[in-house]
Order: C-alpha cells, then sequence, then structure tokens
C-alpha cells in the first residue's frame, strides 16, 4: 500500500470498480459484527485471535461484493462498516505515512492528518477541488471521529443506482 496526502488530490469519486472489495480484507468493530450476524448469520465473517473479519469469497472478493453490469456495489450499503465508508482514505491524529504538511487538515480545532490509498482508481490527482476540500473530506472526517453514520459525498452515485436497478429487476 502506498498513501497519498490528501493535499495533492485534485478529487475523488468512487468508480464502484470494486478494488478495494477484490484487494482487502474489512476488520470489523464489534457492534459492526453484531449488525452482520444478526441480519445474514455468522457464517458471512471470520474471526482471528485479535479482529473480526468479513468473509472473502472463493476469488478473494468481499462476500458482500455484488456486480450489476460493469459495475460493483456492495449489499451492506445501510449498515457499511466504517472500514469500507472512509476507503480509500485513512484520517488520523499522527501523520503516520509521512509528508505531514501536505497530509494536515484543519478540522475546527483539530488537526488532522489524511491520506488516500494510492490503488484507488476513483482518484484524480492534482490541486484540491473546492468540493474535494470542503465537502468530500469533511464527510471521510466525520465518518472517522464518529459524528456523521450516513454517506452522500463519500460513496458512489453508481453503486445506489445499480442496486436500485437490481432491486427494481427482481419486482414481479
Amino acid at each position: 500500500m502506498r498513501f497519498v496526502p490528501w493535499q495533492y488530490i485534485a478529487d475523488w469519486k468512487c468508480v464502484a470498480c470494486g478494488y478495494c472489495c477484490k484487494l482487502y480484507s474489512v476488520v470489523l468493530g464489534f457492534p459492526e459484527w453484531l449488525r452482520i450476524v444478526k441480519t445474514f448469520g455468522v457464517a458471512k465473517t471470520v474471526a482471528d485471535l485479535n479482529h473480526l473479519y468479513i468473509k472473502r469469497t472463493n476469488d478473494g472478493s468481499c462476500s458482500f461484493l455484488c456486480r450489476f453490469a460493469n459495475t460493483y456495489y456492495c449489499s451492506l450499503q445501510n449498515m457499511k462498516p466504517d472500514a469500507c465508508k472512509l476507503w480509500p482514505f485513512k484520517v488520523l491524529s499522527e501523520p503516520k505515512y509521512g509528508q505531514a504538511h501536505q497530509a494536515a487538515f484543519n478540522y475546527g480545532r483539530k488537526k488532522l492528518f489524511i491520506y488516500a490509498d494510492a490503488m484507488c482508481s476513483g482518484l484524480r490527482y492534482g490541486r484540491p477541488t473546492w468540493e474535494f476540500n470542503f465537502l468530500a473530506l469533511r464527510e471521510f472526517a466525520d465518518l472517522a471521529l464518529g459524528t456523521r453514520k450516513t454517506q452522500s459525498k463519500t460513496t458512489s452515485d453508481l453503486a445506489f443506482a445499480s442496486r436500485f436497478q437490481v432491486r427494481r429487476l427482481r419486482l414481479p
């Protein structure tokens, strides 16, 4: 993994490519694990000595990754784990991945350090746009600090559209 400070990113939009769900394991907090187990059963999760995870399929993808045409979406959209809501961004209290000045983000009276995983195909590099800086990054910070639970700027419009289409197709 290579992390890039947010100030090198012009914009980010989820393109619903599914790479994040194919490449990474999702670590769950206990309340997230409990919601998933109550809804889908314990077989959709796995555990090791230190963590709880979403189970992966035989091809290595998250077991909740769905595909409609060439678009991927999460079937956990309404109970998506925090790790998924935040990806590809890491919101930290310390500059863990270097370049502190470029990663620094003023969030009220707090200084946070925000990095993006360079593997994400939805990143567009350059000077940050106003919308990215003042809307998307603030939403990521809110999500990371737990002051917000729902997403609008930090999820894919394509994922919602695909989910709606799949449901619509299944109706009689």
